[in-house]
């Protein structure tokens, strides 16, 4: 045991670093698109209540059915990156073609989904009519960019397993700077033009139409389908990815290949969906304690969600890590790699708690100025700053396990953690306490559900990434190879 932490010293001098350098554009990547879902939010509601419901319920049926195949094709990062480590480079270009093919099925069925099942979905969740018919027309628009989105994220996951991962970086603030003067055209119209700049615009300016929440949806496909086209291009012409000719003699279906992304992603794309849907689940539940309880976990959660990009930029980095040292034939450096990066996770969550504890009351101020949620929410920070520690270092365990192709074992941990667990026990505290010990903890019976939850996710993939990188290690366990 002396020796494991003397060689994980001696590791975390070199692989520190290196892991930084991948997670930070990462990061950038990750805040820059989030930046696109408040611009859609504060836009709308600018315009009327009515288009900022429409959107607001329409991303909740859109992003989750993003981030699925946003998962699903992260399975690509860990084969690209095992084979680049091994300079197996041969072996990438149709690898990532074959990952090309999943994400058009993949953008086109999501794109189909979102034309054709959301007014039933509407009228189940009882959405006022109103409102629908906008959420539907937003989505018809989003449903056109479904296929670039899932295009882009599958040429990221290459470029991530590269270790190349500034390209998101920029091509992402591409697409927010699309979206930002877009929304306002293509929202406001004619008028919102002429409010900013002035009477002088052309005549068929002035005559643009105001969109409202249909435009929103147009200039979120605009923006997906423009971040997808300069993605095709960087790869295209950069010499940042040595000799794997991308674009060169296009690979046709391999339903081998296609099995091992889909045996590693789909598993990845279900975790990152079960998480999203439990915050969505505990909204829906949270909504009957009334709008100070409401606006009060939104806060916390929102505040709390621009913090974790960093943890969760990094597991995706530490993902990379540990598959380009399996891929060099070096296992007992890839599990070095691996504890290194939860030792920083750590850390990270560390000072996301600091920061969380100093700016914790002006932050809030910003975001209302009611005195009610403002009390609410500060009692919810102690809560948020447990739970960044659990969050840190399940979804870094996550990233861990990723690098070993070892996704299936997340999902069930994921599935058992946050809906039983986090959900399950959440729902029971807030409106059922615990016996005779404690009565109905309200939003904080959630929150402590939440902490829970994430905490058992924690110590069930702990458990099994010592396992699994002891067992590759000393050659009980065979990492499949691609």
């Amino acid at each position: 045991m002396a020796t494991f932490f003397t060689d994980l010293l001696s590791a975390s001098r070199t692989e520190t670093r290196p892991l930084i350098r991948l997670a930070l554009p990462i990061c950038g990547a990750q805040l820059a698109q989030a930046g696109m879902s408040v611009t859609d939010v504060m836009m709308t509601g600018r315009l009327s209540a009515t288009d900022l419901a429409a959107v607001s319920v329409g991303s909740s049926l859109w992003l989750p059915l993003m981030l699925f195949m946003t998962g699903t094709l992260m399975g690509l990062t860990p084969i690209v990156a095992q084979l680049l480590g091994g300079g197996r480079t041969a072996g990438i270009r149709p690898n990532v073609h074959q990952a090309l093919w999943v994400a058009l099925a993949l953008g086109a069925l999501a794109a189909l989904l979102l034309w054709f099942t959301v007014m039933p979905i509407f009228r189940l969740m009882a959405v006022p009519d109103e409102v629908a018919t906008r959420s539907a027309a937003y989505l018809a628009a989003v449903a056109f960019g479904m296929p670039g989105v899932a295009l882009f994220q599958a040429l990221r996951a290459f470029s991530d397993g590269m270790n190349h991962t500034r390209p998101s970086l920029w091509i992402s603030l591409i697409g927010l700077g699309v979206n930002v003067p877009s929304n306002f055209v293509l929202i406001y119209g004619g008028d919102g033009l002429t409010g900013l700049f002035g009477d002088w615009l052309p005549a068929w300016v002035q005559a643009l139409p105001a969109l409202g929440a249909f435009g929103c949806g147009i200039a979120t496909a605009l923006s997906m389908w423009v971040m997808c086209l300069a993605m095709i291009a960087y790869t295209r012409r950069s010499r940042a990815y040595g000799d794997v000719a991308l674009w060169r003699s296009p690979t046709p279906p391999r339903w081998r290949m296609i099995g091992e992304l889909l045996y590693v992603g789909v598993p990845i794309g279900v975790a990152i969906f079960v998480e999203v849907t439990l915050f969505t689940l505990i909204a829906l539940f949270i909504a009957s304690l009334g709008e100070v309880t409401v606006a009060a976990h939104q806060v916390a959660l929102n505040y709390t969600s621009i913090l974790f990009m960093l943890p969760l930029s990094l597991s995706m980095a530490l993902t990379v890590r540990v598959s380009n040292t399996l891929g060099q034939q070096r296992p007992e450096l890839a599990r070095l790699v691996a504890w290194n990066g939860i030792a920083l996770c750590l850390l990270v969550a560390g000072l996301n708690c600091l920061v969380l504890w100093l700016t914790a009351e002006p932050v809030i101020a910003l975001y209302t100025h009611d005195q009610a949620v403002q009390r609410l929410t500060l009692s919810l920070v102690i809560l948020a700053m447990i739970f960044q520690v659990s969050d840190s270092l399940q979804v870094n365990l996550a990233g861990a396990l990723r690098g070993y192709k070892d996704t299936r074992v997340i999902m069930v941990i994921t599935l058992i953690a946050y809906w039983l667990v986090g959900l399950g026990g959440g729902h029971w505290l807030g409106t059922h306490g615990l016996f005779d010990w404690l009565a109905p903890m309200g939003v904080h019976g959630y929150w402590v559900g939440l902490i829970a939850g994430l905490s058992v996710a924690a110590l069930l993939l702990g458990e099994r990434l010592r396992r699994m990188a002891s067992g590759v290690a000393h050659g009980k366990i065979e990492i499949p190879r691609s």
